[in-house]
């Protein structure tokens, strides 16, 4: 055999996928000694992944907070229009709810009527 016949042979079996559990062992392998070799390589990935991941959490957090303040603003305001327009009525006529989707179809339609 010549050297170059074994150099494709050692090629084509580095350059085949390990398959199984012996290649699941075998990546976890490389994987152990390269962060042994290499601890600082680790820690610096631990570092900066790992501060992204705090800083998405603490943002995740305070918008899911502040879209929780924003529901109880705008529940309290339902209460708040629903008790005047109760109060209202009975003592003067009754006042339409606005709706904002239906403001906004009869708007459409005029525009397309003018057209």
């Amino acid at each position: 055999m010549t050297t170059e016949q074994k150099r494709e042979e050692d090629q084509s079996t580095t350059s085949s996928p390990a398959v199984g559990l012996n290649g699941i062992v075998e990546q976890y392998r490389k994987i152990r000694e390269h962060a042994e070799t290499y601890p600082y390589v680790w820690a610096s990935y631990l570092v900066v992944y790992g501060g992204f991941g705090l800083w998405a959490t603490y943002r995740w957090r305070k918008l899911r907070k502040t879209e929780d303040r924003v529901r109880a603003l705008q529940e309290r305001l339902r209460k708040l229009v629903d008790t005047e327009e109760s109060a209202g009525s009975a003592t003067a006529t009754p006042v339409e709810k606005f709706h904002p989707s239906t403001e906004k179809t009869s708007q459409t339609a005029d525009k397309a009527s003018k057209s």
